[in-house]
């Protein structure tokens, strides 16, 4: 089993610079992405048009190219994260966890007994179609595989400490837009509750022992939240990049043509 790029980068104190994948369905997309120079793209499960196979297909390119590929499950459920870790996935983000019970289950699906109940099948996209010797395998697997929660609830928040003490949770990644919706100050990232909440994640995860992150369409407030900590920086998507690199083209263009 390969090793595990982005865990590599944050075991040795550097920053992961990613973005996600909701929209574009061709492979290729990943391989663009590499080109850009991220370190780790996720595939968006919960809000992309995407089938397993689909999904599988993009992260098999990513894996071809370096990068980590990660996947956004729709759930804290067993048979949305397993199957997803089998494709491909070298870890995976669950959006909406509130709650211990939660987490542990998202632990549990990635990790291979004795850490978990992840059923065994060496020979699929997640070992490059090769197969192992099943005890090194799940070791390896254990140890290189991630286990990101969304924070993006005021539950969450409530109880940040329960979810990032359970064992085996190795990243936490806000969302700010849903964040900011649940604390009643939609999308005000600079209201004092905002401000309050990430912060709170931050210093749990200092605590913890667990790198957090956030994932936004800004620069700004992804450097600001930099400088206080965070290691995990995912900026924007497949849709945003497309949206503005294709409006700010024409209107320049228009400008010197007019018309």
């Amino acid at each position: 089993m390969r090793p595990n790029k982005l865990r590599a980068i944050l075991s040795s104190g550097g920053t992961a610079f990613g973005t996600m994948i909701g929209e574009v369905r061709n492979p290729s997309i990943a391989m663009i992405f590499a080109n850009a120079g991220f370190d780790y793209v996720f595939v968006d499960m919960e809000h992309g048009p995407y089938s397993l196979e689909s999904a599988a297909d993009i992260l098999r390119t990513a894996r071809l190219t370096g990068m980590t590929a990660l996947v956004r499950a729709p759930d804290a459920q067993y048979h949305l994260i397993a199957r997803l870790m089998d494709a491909g996935a070298e870890g995976v983000m669950v959006p909406r966890v509130e709650t211990r019970e939660a987490a542990e289950v998202v632990v549990s699906a990635v990790r291979y007994p004795p850490l978990g109940v992840r059923g065994l099948s060496t020979s699929k996209g997640h070992n490059d179609f090769t197969s192992a010797p099943s005890l090194e395998f799940t070791r390896q697997a254990n140890q290189e595989n991630l286990v990101i929660l969304q924070i993006e609830r005021r539950e969450a928040i409530e109880h940040i400490d329960d979810l990032l003490s359970v064992p085996g949770v190795d990243a936490a990644i806000i969302g700010p837009i849903d964040l900011s919706v649940s604390l009643g100050v939609p999308t005000d990232f600079n209201h004092p509750a905002m401000v309050d909440a990430i912060n709170k994640v931050v210093e749990a995860g200092a605590r913890h022992g667990v790198w957090v992150g956030m994932h936004t369409g800004g620069i700004g407030p992804l450097v600001d939240w930099h400088r206080k900590g965070m290691r995990l920086i995912t900026w924007s998507t497949d849709i945003d990049m497309l949206n503005k690199a294709s409006a700010n083209g024409l209107a320049e263009l228009k400008k010197q043509i007019g018309g």
